[in-house]
C-alpha cells in the first residue's frame, strides 16, 4: 500500500508541473499580444499594462515554483543500511567479513590450511595469524590490529618460512617429519623449538635434495618435505645392513615381504615397506625411518591383508605364485583382487589347511612363500579375467562386489600402486556410501587439528582417512595434494556429477560429498568439522572427485 501511495502522489506532481508548463506558453502567447498593443499606446501606459498582464499569468501558488535551488519533486526518503563497522581489533570470536578475506591472504601465503574462507575469527585463524607475527617481528598474540593488518594484506608480505630461534606447534611437526626421514638423529630433538639441530637438519636436507642451502623451511623445502621426490638420509635402496636384515625379517613374518631376508634393500623391500607403511598409518615413502622401525617393531603391528579390491606389485605377486601353483591361469595375472583372484586363494587356503577366508593375511602369505605347498589338482586352476586391470582404465565391473572390505594401499604416497588412468576402480558394497556419510556426520563438530587423523580431532585429510577405514575402506593416510592422483578410484572430472560419497579435492584441501549439493569436511577456517553447502568456492577450486563406491 505505502508504494502504491507514493506512486499516486508522483503521479499527481507530474500533472501540476505539465499544468505548469501549459500556463507557461499560454503567458507568453499572451505578452506577445500585449505588446502588439501597446505600440500605439504611451510608454507610460504600455509600462503599466505590460505589469498588469505579467501579474496575471503568474501561476497559481498550488504549483510548485520552479527556481534553481527548489526540488522538482518532492524529496524521496530511501534508508541505507550502514555497513558494518569493521571493529579496531580482530580476535577469537569475531565475526565480520573481513575475516573471509584476512584468512584467504593467510592460506595463499602458507600460514593457514587451505580452507573455504569464513566470516568467523576462530582458534585455527588465530593461530595462523601468530605464525605471520612471529615472522614478522610482530606482538605474537594472535590478535589482528591496525599494523598486522596492513602486514598481512600488503603485496609485499612473505610466505611462509621457519628459521632458527622459532617456536610452535608447526615447529614441532617439522621436526617429526625431518626425524622419520632421519635428518634429526634422535626423538628427543623434537621439542617445538627451532634450534641448532634443526637448522643442520635442515642444511642437510636441501643439500641432499638440491635446494638453495640457507637453512630456513620455506615454501619450497616445505613441499619438498612430504613430496614423493624427497631424499631420506636413512636405510634406503641400495643399503645393506644387519638393519636392513632385521627390518626384512620383521616384514616377512608380517606377510609384508615376499622374499627371503638377505640384508640388501631392494625394490621387493622398497615395496614391502610401502605397504607397511600403508597399513600402519604412517608417511608412505618406502623408507625405513625411525618411526617406521619402531611402528614395524611394535606389536600392534598390523599385518599385511590383501583382500576383494586391493591393487597393485603386491596384488601381481600373489596372483603369480597362485598361477604357479595352478590355482589361478596366467590371463588371470593383472594386478587387481577381483572375484577370481578371491575363489583363486580360497581354494589354495582350503588345500592347505588354512582358514577359507578369500584373504591373503599373514599365514596365507607365509604358505604361498614356502616350501611346502601343496598345488591345485591338474585342471584345477581357475580361468578368465580378475575383473581389471593395475593401469587403472577399466570401469571394474566385477570389482569388489558382496564384499565388506575394498581398497588397497601400496603405491607411492599412498596412491594404490595404480598408474591412474581416467577412471579406475570403485568399491561395491551394500550401504557402502550411507554407512561413510554416517561416519563422516557422527564426527560433526569435532576440532580442527593440524595433522590430526582422529578419532575426535581430524585436519582435512585426516578425516576423509579416518572415514574410509572406518566403513571398510584401506586406504592408506596422504595429504590433500596427494588425493589428486590417487588413482584406483573412478575419477570424476566434472564438478556437476558429484554424487553423495564421493571424496571432493579442491586446491589445498579434500571432503567428503553428502548429497542434496553439500559436503562434510575438516574445515580450517571454521575449526571444527561442519557439513555445508558446496558452494561457489569448490566449484572454482574444484580438481576432481573420487568415486569410492560403485
Amino acid at each position: 500500500m505505502k508504494y502504491k501511495k507514493k506512486e499516486r502522489r508522483i503521479r499527481v506532481y507530474v500533472g501540476l508541473l505539465a499544468t505548469a508548463a501549459c500556463l507557461s506558453l499560454m503567458a507568453a502567447g499572451c505578452q506577445q499580444q500585449v505588446s502588439s498593443s501597446v505600440t500605439e499606446a504611451s510608454s507610460e501606459s504600455e509600462t503599466t499594462e505590460t505589469s498588469s498582464e505579467l501579474m496575471v499569468t503568474t501561476a497559481p501558488e498550488t504549483i510548485p515554483p520552479l527556481n534553481p535551488s527548489g526540488q522538482i519533486l518532492p524529496e524521496l526518503q530511501i534508508t541505507v543500511p550502514d555497513a558494518t563497522p569493521m571493529p579496531e581489533y580482530l580476535r577469537v570470536g569475531e565475526t565480520h567479513p573481513v575475516v573471509a578475506q584476512l584468512q584467504e591472504r593467510l592460506m595463499d601465503l602458507g600460514f593457514m590450511d587451505h580452507d573455504e574462507p569464513t566470516e568467523y575469527f576462530g582458534t585455527q585463524t588465530e593461530r595462523a595469524v601468530k605464525i605471520f607475527q612471529r615472522q614478522n617481528d610482530l606482538a605474537m598474540d594472535g590478535i589482528v590490529g591496525n599494523s598486522t593488518y596492513e602486514a598481512i594484506m600488503s603485496p609485499d608480505a612473505k610466505y611462509y618460512a621457519a628459521q632458527k630461534g622459532d617456536e610452535g606447534d608447526d615447529i614441532l611437526r617439522l621436526q617429526s617429519r625431518l626425524f622419520e626421514l632421519g635428518y634429526l638423529a634422535t626423538e628427543d630433538l623434537v621439542t617445538g623449538n627451532f634450534g641448532d639441530s634443526t637448522e643442520t637438519a635442515v642444511l642437510k636436507l636441501q643439500e641432499l635434495n638440491g635446494l638453495n642451502q640457507d637453512g630456513k623451511v620455506g615454501q619450497q623445502t616445505m613441499n619438498l618435505l612430504y613430496s614423493d621426490e624427497i631424499k631420506a638420509n636413512l636405510l634406503a635402496f641400495g643399503d645393506k645392513s644387519d638393519v636392513v636384515l632385521a627390518c626384512q625379517e620383521r616384514l616377512k613374518e608380517l606377510g609384508y615381504l615376499f622374499t627371503e631376508p638377505d640384508g640388501a634393500y631392494g625394490q621387493d623391500t622398497v615395496n614391502a615397506v610401502k605397504q607397511f607403511q600403508a597399513r600402519n598409518d604412517q608417511v608412505v615413502d618406502g623408507y625405513l625411518g625411525p618411526s617406521t622401525r619402531v611402528a614395524l617393531n611394535s606389536s600392534s603391528a598390523k599385518p599385511m591383508g590383501l583382500r576383494l579390491g586391493d591393487e597393485g606389485d603386491s596384488v601381481s605377486k600373489v596372483q603369480n605364485l597362485l598361477n604357479k601353483y595352478g590355482y589361478l591361469s596366467s590371463g588371470s595375472v593383472t594386478g587387481y583382487y577381483g572375484e577370481i583372484t578371491e575363489n583363486a586363494v580360497r581354494s589354495f587356503q582350503n588345500r592347505n589347511g588354512l582358514s577359507a577366508d578369500g584373504t591373503v593375511g599373514a599365514m596365507t602369505m607365509a604358505k604361498l612363500t614356502g616350501d611346502n605347498v601343496t598345488k591345485a589338482p591338474a585342471g584345477g586352476s581357475s580361468s578368465g579375467s580378475s575383473g581389471g586391470s593395475s593401469s587403472g582404465g577399466s570401469s571394474g565391473s566385477n570389482r569388489g562386489s558382496g564384499n565388506n572390505q575394498g581398497g588397497s594401499t601400496g603405491g607411492s604416497g599412498g596412491s594404490g600402486g595404480s598408474s591412474g588412468g581416467s577412471s579406475g576402480g570403485t568399491v561395491k558394497m551394500a550401504g557402502g556410501v550411507d554407512a561413510l556419510i554416517s561416519k563422516a556426520k557422527s564426527k560433526l563438530g569435532c576440532p580442527y587439528v593440524w595433522g590430526a587423523k582422529g578419532p575426535n580431532a581430524f585436519d582435512c585429510s585426516g578425516f576423509v582417512y579416518w572415514c574410509l577405514n572406518q566403513v571398510g575402506v584401506n586406504q592408506s593416510y596422504i595429504t590433500s595434494s596427494g588425493w589428486r592422483n590417487v588413482g584406483r578410484y573412478t575419477r570424476i572430472n566434472n564438478f556437476s556429477e558429484i554424487q553423495a560419497g564421493d571424496i571432493v579435492v579442491v586446491s589445498g584441501h579434500v571432503g567428503i560429498a553428502a548429497g542434496g549439493g553439500t559436503v562434510i569436511d575438516a574445515s580450517s577456517s571454521n575449526g571444527r568439522v561442519i557439513h555445508h553447502a558446496l558452494s561457489s568456492w569448490w566449484a572454482n577450486n574444484f580438481i576432481c572427485a573420487w568415486r569410492i563406491f560403485g
